[in-house]
């Protein structure tokens, strides 16, 4: 009689350990500066939570999302993941919007021995240093060139030249992109910086001229590179290749028309693209928010699906288990294929390359992505008919 009365017992306390919920602790900007940028980066990671209970949660365990908002502040951020974890115990941790606040967030990760997903903080110095329970989901800034300079050696050329707006990103991605250039055995002058209030590139475009520069990479905001174009057309200059990282923005193609083709530029992510579950993702976030998603929902939605798969294969929510998963797997993502280094830093993960062709995005590297073939070389000014 006692035996039954205890297996009744114990079954009842497993069934009910198995009812606690998986906390899952995300700090994300929904106020300040960077509330507008975030907001779909954790729409993503709500969606994800909606999905996975749907499918019976983690472990047999439904999943409870926690989100604080750090109000812009990267400092703030890493207070609110000392609260997650002290406080709320929350089993996960997603990192938060933005490089400064995930470098914060991720200490704080790393003093408490949990691992943390890295969704949004691309920048070199995030994955830097001695902590290795951070995974990056994100396309890292220095791999944005990647798809560039495959282009410029397939089509044979050996001479780029490199601007770069005064901003950290863009400076991060111009560097990073110039040194696996030279690794390449591409003629790489060093990166010309210019303001964010340059209008006229004519002394820019001699220097390039006079390098014989092939390519022209720019890595800046839309707004630059259609006054690149302008100044392009201004002077008669047209390099055998001209890639704007920002030239996929419709804001790019209003400001210049028809000027803007060939112009090749980069695409993180786009709802059109053919990986696997985007369709699916596409239809399941419009539906809830009534809008199409933008490259920080899929972000947020990679961030917690990759951290979701960690935990499905390791079977556990153990820190060294869940490291060892995370730093060793591969999946499938929105974004990419997940793949880290030994610093947790993502390797896997590089934006696509699109052309504008016909006024129109067309994804033409890599090839398994491809919408249509790339069309080189960038046209001579005179040489170009009117689109009808």
């Amino acid at each position: 009689m006692t035996s039954w009365i205890t297996r009744f017992l114990l079954a009842g306390l497993v069934s009910a350990a198995q009812a606690q919920p998986i906390m899952v602790g995300a700090v994300v900007s929904q106020t300040g500066t960077l509330a507008d940028l975030a907001a779909g980066y954790a729409k993503g990671i709500r969606l994800w939570e909606g999905q996975v209970n749907a499918a019976g949660g983690l472990l047999g365990r439904p999943v409870e999302l926690k989100m604080l908002d750090d109000g812009s502040d990267a400092i703030r951020a890493g207070e609110l993941y000392r609260q997650l974890i002290g406080e709320a115990k929350v089993d996960l941790l997603i990192g938060p919007y933005g490089s400064a606040a995930t470098r914060v967030a991720a200490a704080e990760a790393d003093r408490a021995r949990k691992v943390m997903v890295n969704g949004a903080g691309p920048a070199r110095v995030v994955q830097q240093g001695p902590m290795r329970l951070l995974f990056q989901t994100v396309s890292p800034y220095v791999a944005h060139g990647d798809g560039v300079l495959a282009l410029a050696r397939s089509a044979g050329m050996t001479r780029l030249y490199i601007v770069a707006r005064q901003d950290y990103a863009s400076q991060e991605i111009a560097e990073a992109t110039r040194v696996a250039a030279l690794k390449q055995g591409f003629a790489v002058p060093e990166v010309e910086a210019y303001s964010p209030y340059a209008l006229d590139y004519a002394a820019a475009i001699a220097r390039a001229q006079g390098a014989q520069a092939q390519a022209w990479i720019a890595f800046g905001e839309a707004g630059d590179a259609a006054d690149m174009v302008r100044a392009f057309r201004k002077h008669g200059y047209a390099p055998q290749l001209f890639f704007a990282r920002r030239a996929t923005d419709p804001a790019f193609i209003a400001a210049v028309g028809q000027d803007a083709e060939f112009t090749l530029g980069e695409v993180e992510y786009d709802p059109r693209l053919a990986r696997p579950g985007n369709v699916e993702f596409v239809k399941a976030f419009t539906a809830r928010w009534s809008a199409a998603p933008g490259a920080a929902a899929a972000e947020g939605f990679v961030a917690a699906s990759v951290l979701g798969e960690a935990v499905r294969r390791a079977g556990a929510l153990e820190t060294d288990k869940l490291r060892a998963m995370l730093g060793a797997m591969q999946t499938e993502t929105l974004l990419g294929t997940y793949r880290v280094d030994a610093s947790g830093q993502q390797i896997g993960i590089v934006p696509a390359v699109a052309q504008i062709q016909r006024g129109k995005p067309q994804v033409v590297w890599p090839g398994a992505l491809q919408t249509a073939a790339p069309m080189q070389p960038y046209l001579p000014w005179k040489e170009r008919q009117v689109l009808r």
